[in-house]
């Protein structure tokens, strides 16, 4: 019952507050005491605090044979920590409406933390608690391998997971990229209490971690939390070097034969950098081809015009060591080779002609107006600020994106599609698609 009102309470909060955190914000640079940067967003119509933060490392990090160590330690952070155990700990949070939450990407360990202004001090001490004396409990390790290791067994026969795997692994070979951010059958039962708590101890660190604060909190304040939270880490992270990488296997076609009603397709190539100058040019064109909304030339063509599928999207990733395109829709097995033609055919005569000013000035628009959706809650906006940070775009970035967006002229978008679409696609479907089968590639 206190989780229900605790979460009642922050969903009314987020939607009364959204209005003006959207409309007028105002961030501020803080350094705590400690020396430990953060953006600050003060809100003081309700007394919420949002956290949230991002820890250089990673899946990336993980060791190749002991892949799913990252996703594993994320998953255990709030089982227990210094002398609370797993329930101990979760009693606490529950008893004071706190939300606590990890989540690992490729290249950043990335946490959350909302709470009541009046439990602000009890729910930065637990977090310092799980950041810095994490338990590993045995059971709870087992207990987590096992609910992880069940999710790995699921996803050998589901469509989308062997789409997806099988993409990244033939796009990035022998790179940390490729490998499952969740580790495999094989190697999660390899990782031990030990590992765990190695990789606490190399990637939680204070000299790359980004910080974003959004409440009723001012600047002294936010300040002395950020250091109950993270200023009893380690100065510096001990991380292992990652290379540049740039996707591989571009003109291949991968069939992975699975008995299921519908066939997956998984489709991308090359991307381009966040802080290459043309990026805000392919974000729009990206976008204009098949950027999930409902009038992208993708989900026209596939959808609307074909009923080919439900749905079909692309979308621009990017990394600290690679960027990609990459894009999917699932339809039906017999139906399948029709889909990929359409899509391959619209990423050609993306290629080939660009988008019209009619299409670039719809996106523009879109793009702008569409931005506060993503600063709507707070949690939105210290997710966003975060990665700002991490992107390196600067404080005013939020001020400046629309006359990013309104400077891409035509001859950009043209010039940028080319360069985006024209370098071939790598194609895996995981199904039974009918008069498809591998191409290019010895399978």
């Amino acid at each position: 019952m206190i989780r229900l009102v605790a979460s009642i309470f922050f969903a009314a909060a987020a939607a009364i507050a959204s209005t003006n955190a959207a409309s007028a914000m105002t961030i501020e640079k803080i350094v705590s005491p400690g020396g430990i940067e953060a953006w600050l967003v003060r809100e003081k119509s309700l007394p919420l605090v949002t956290l949230n933060y991002a820890f250089h490392g990673g899946a990336s990090q993980d060791d190749a044979d002991k892949a799913g160590t990252a996703n594993l330690t994320a998953d255990l952070l709030d089982e227990g920590a210094g002398e609370l155990d797993g329930k101990t700990f979760h009693e606490r949070l529950e008893n004071r409406a706190i939300e606590m939450s990890f989540q690992v990407g490729r290249d950043y360990i990335y946490g959350s933390l909302r709470t009541l202004n009046d439990n602000r001090d009890e729910a930065f001490d637990l977090l310092r608690l799980a950041l810095t004396n994490p338990r590993f409990d045995a059971d709870a390790i087992d207990r987590i391998r096992g609910q992880t290791m069940a999710t790995l067994q699921r996803d050998t026969t589901n469509p989308n997971d062997l789409a997806s795997r099988r993409w990244w692994q033939t796009a990035f070979p022998d790179h940390p990229y490729g490998r499952e951010s969740k580790g495999t059958l094989e190697s999660v039962p390899r990782i031990t209490a030990a590992d765990l708590r190695e990789y606490v101890r190399r990637v939680f660190a204070r000299n790359e971690l980004k910080v974003s604060i959004v409440g009723d909190v001012d600047a002294k304040t936010a300040g002395m939390l950020i250091d109950r939270a993270f200023g009893a880490l380690p100065a510096k992270n001990d991380l292992k070097p990652i290379a540049n990488a740039t996707p591989t296997g571009l003109g291949k076609r991968i069939v992975i034969n699975v008995d299921v009603p519908q066939a997956v397709v998984t489709f991308g190539g090359q991307g381009i950098a966040r802080q290459d100058p043309e990026f805000m040019a392919a974000y729009i064109v990206n976008h204009i081809l098949g950027g999930g909304s409902f009038s992208s030339r993708l989900y026209r063509e596939v959808r609307e015009k074909r009923g080919l599928a439900y749905g079909v999207s692309d979308s621009l990733v990017w990394f600290r060591r690679a960027a990609v395109m990459l894009g999917g829709t699932a339809t039906r097995a017999d139906r399948t080779a029709d889909a990929l033609a359409v899509i391959e055919q619209e990423v050609k005569r993306m290629a080939e002609e660009g988008p019209t000013p009619e299409e670039l000035a719809a996106a523009k628009s879109f793009l702008k107006g569409s931005y506060a959706l993503s600063l709507d809650t707070s949690g939105k906006i210290a997710a966003q600020l975060t990665q700002i940070q991490i992107d390196d775009l600067g404080i005013d970035y939020v001020q400046r994106r629309s006359a990013l967006i309104d400077a891409v002229t035509i001859e950009d978008a043209k010039r940028v599609a080319k360069r985006l679409y024209g370098g071939g696609l790598l194609v895996t479907v995981a199904g039974k698609p009918k008069g498809l089968t591998s191409s290019g590639t010895t399978e």
